[in-house]
């Protein structure tokens, strides 16, 4: 492979390695067809980015495979039809390592890690190997927590580009955390969330402590730091970078990762590129996300019954898991608005309760009524274009604050973990398109916030919104960055399949 560039990065206590693209060599033969291989992280939240990603690759005449686990494949299959493949897409699978019955759940998410560095790194090697024998692998596209995909494709001299599943501001903040440890910032001294925090370069009188990446409450020397600081330098081993954002949405935070990754493609919001590309085989919306969960079409009647900019929508995506005591407050909260809400809420969705025990609390509350609905999971972007929404109430995951901002739907942020932490502060202090309600759930809260983003602010923040989310659909447009941004991305795959060995 080519010798690389090393590139220093102020902040970082250690040095990260970018690698810059590989250049043709005048030895080759005749190039290689193009054939990416996409390998998200077994989580809806990953599977759905970049399963967008690979339709769009697929569509501009690129040979893709998405690899699932087989776990979430067979997932897939049940909720029904899903993207039929065709000569240039297709789905295959292997075992991530754990047995059938694992609940592959947050709360035991550490073990999943641990499998899928181990037994699913082997199954990739596997993998590629037995593809060599058909259509070889020629660039690997690796979610950005799968550095099984970046190390593998190294040693079998495969180019790598790492895909990034959330926000460059949360991707920054990362990077700054080892310099923050070193500077005595982390671990926190107190408990004292509400402290401001320094030392972000591009967030100076911004944050809190509270506001950080959930990460930053843990402790620097457990596994899951250990997970994260190893996940963040394998990135940097690969030749580029993909961000599911755009550049008018955070520019500063992108100059910034500038200075750590040689090349960067933004390009999303990426469900937003792949319904303006709607063509072939991949049109559609919900038919093309993989969901690893049926949806409940039923509520969208319910929504037609509803007047204009008058509904609540709640999701706290697939996910996090809430207690009883949060369920009832919040469900008080939103009843005490006297506004209509549709809430997205899981059978496994609530801690240490069985699936029976949440029928019966959803039943004893009467779900549906001309003023509620409750599903076990929705066409979320759907909801979100539907003229009876008004507001969101979400957990700030990346995917659902790229939907909102492209339906221009304001939001009240209630984060739990990862980046939502910092995705919410940005939502209300940077962009301004909605509130942060972040480490606080009693029902007065809910009450209030609800009130404040569809009554008392809905004008200044609807404002805000409506200018995010027109920048938004520039983006993806004929002449936008991010479909500009695509088309290098495309040539950029086309280029390093070429320097591939026989």
């Amino acid at each position: 492979m080519t010798r690389h560039k090393l590139y220093r990065h102020p902040l970082l206590s250690s040095h990260l390695h970018s690698h810059p693209l590989p250049k043709q060599t005048k030895e080759m033969e005749e190039p290689r067809e193009p054939h990416v291989l996409i390998l998200p992280f077994p989580a809806q939240g990953h599977i759905k980015p970049m399963l967008c990603l690979a339709k769009l690759l697929a569509t501009a005449g690129l040979r893709v495979t998405f690899l699932n686990t087989h776990h979430n494949r067979r997932r897939i299959l049940h909720c029904g039809p899903s993207i039929s493949p065709s000569s240039l897409l297709r789905f295959e699978s292997i075992s991530d390592g754990l047995p059938d019955d694992h609940p592959r759940s947050l709360e035991r998410i550490e073990e999943l890690f641990l499998s899928v560095k181990t037994a699913m790194k082997a199954h990739l090697r596997e993998f590629l190997l037995s593809k060599s024998a058909e259509q070889p692998v020629t660039c690997v596209i690796a979610d950005g927590i799968m550095s099984i995909g970046i190390y593998i494709a190294e040693e079998l001299s495969i180019p790598a580009i790492s895909f990034r599943t959330f926000s460059a501001c949360c991707l920054w903040t990362y990077f700054c955390i080892p310099t923050f440890i070193h500077e005595g910032k982390l671990p926190f001294p107190d408990d004292d969330l509400d402290k401001e925090f320094h030392g972000l370069p591009g967030a100076e009188g911004l944050l809190r402590r509270r506001d950080l990446p959930s990460i930053c409450r843990s402790q620097v020397n457990g596994n899951s730091y250990r997970n994260f600081k190893d996940e963040n330098i394998a990135m940097t081993r690969a030749c580029a970078l993909i961000v599911n954002t755009f550049d008018a949405l955070e520019a500063s935070m992108l100059s910034h990762l500038a200075t750590i990754f040689a090349d960067i493609y933004t390009i999303g919001p990426l469900h937003a590129m792949a319904i303006e590309s709607n063509v072939g085989h991949f049109s559609g919306r919900s038919e093309s996300v993989g969901s690893l969960r049926i949806e409940d079409w039923s509520c969208m009647k319910w929504l037609d019954s509803q007047a204009s900019r008058s509904v609540v929508y709640v999701s706290f995506g697939s996910l996090v898991k809430i207690t009883v005591d949060q369920l009832t407050e919040f469900w008080h909260g939103l009843v005490n608005c006297s506004r209509p809400f549709l809430w997205v809420l899981r059978e496994d969705a609530i801690l240490g309760e069985k699936e029976e025990n949440v029928k019966s609390l959803l039943l004893e509350s009467q779900v549906t009524s001309e003023t509620r609905c409750v599903v076990e999971w929705a066409p979320q972007e759907e909801v979100l274009a539907h003229p009876a929404v008004g507001g969101f109430l979400t957990h700030s995951g990346w995917n659902s604050t790229l939907e909102g901002i492209t339906a221009g739907i304001p939001m009240i942020c209630w984060p739990r973990m990862g980046d939502q932490q910092i995705n919410s502060r940005w939502v209300s202090q940077v962009w301004k398109i909605g509130l942060d309600m972040k480490d606080t759930y009693d029902r007065s809260t809910v009450e209030t916030m609800v009130r404040i983003l569809m009554e008392d602010k809905k004008e200044e923040i609807m404002k805000s919104m409506a200018s995010i989310s027109a920048l938004s659909s520039d983006s993806v447009g004929p002449e936008g960055s991010s479909s500009k941004n695509l088309q290098r991305l495309i040539e950029t795959i086309r280029k390093i399949s070429q320097t591939v060995s026989h």
